[in-house]
């Protein structure tokens, strides 16, 4: 790809997560073209349709948020790493209706989402290895429960004291009972 198409690409990508971070995803591509200050034929190019350029900015944040898992990982400390990422996602969805209206949305990021589940059943693993976290606890309830708290973060407009508030909650039921 050349170079230019490349800054394209990426001032489309940019100005597509501020836009349907504002508005959800019914905003309308010639609002991403505008903001990204192209043509929207420059968008089609690049993105053929909607769904195409919600697939690749989702696809974009799945892997950010994989990323940061991983680092955590390697670098976190087990005993908080899964709570630290809780937190920031769970943050994330109540400024920015992308992470929870994309949910919702036909994309195809099931490889994405697959690599971000294991990478929380790191976390999990981790958690549960070093005893803060009760070895009843299953995947699939972590993962619903951040699917749950981001979906409440965002349409319920949280402000910061009932997000702490609740996360308190999820996070004293995860923990051990020796905690």
């Amino acid at each position: 790809m050349r170079a230019d198409a490349q800054r394209n690409r990426a001032r489309i990508l940019a100005a597509a997560d501020e836009v349907f971070a504002a508005k959800g995803a019914s905003a309308s591509t010639e609002e991403v073209a505008a903001r990204a200050g192209v043509a929207i034929g420059t968008v089609f190019r690049h993105f053929p349709t909607k769904n195409d350029l919600l697939t690749a900015l989702m696809s974009a944040l799945v892997r950010e948020l994989a990323q940061e898992v991983e680092s955590l990982v390697r670098q976190g400390d087990p005993a908080t790493s899964l709570f630290t990422f809780f937190a920031h996602l769970v943050e994330r969805a109540s400024s920015c209706r992308t992470v929870v209206d994309l949910l919702g949305v036909d994309v195809r990021i099931s490889d994405q989402l697959q690599l971000l589940r294991e990478a929380v059943g790191i976390l999990l693993d981790q958690a549960q290895a070093a005893g803060v976290v009760r070895a009843t606890v299953l995947l699939d309830e972590v993962m619903a429960l951040l699917a749950a708290t981001s979906q409440g973060a965002l349409h319920s407009g949280w402000d910061p004291d009932l997000r702490e508030r609740t996360l308190a909650i999820i996070f004293t039921g995860l923990r051990s009972a020796q905690l």
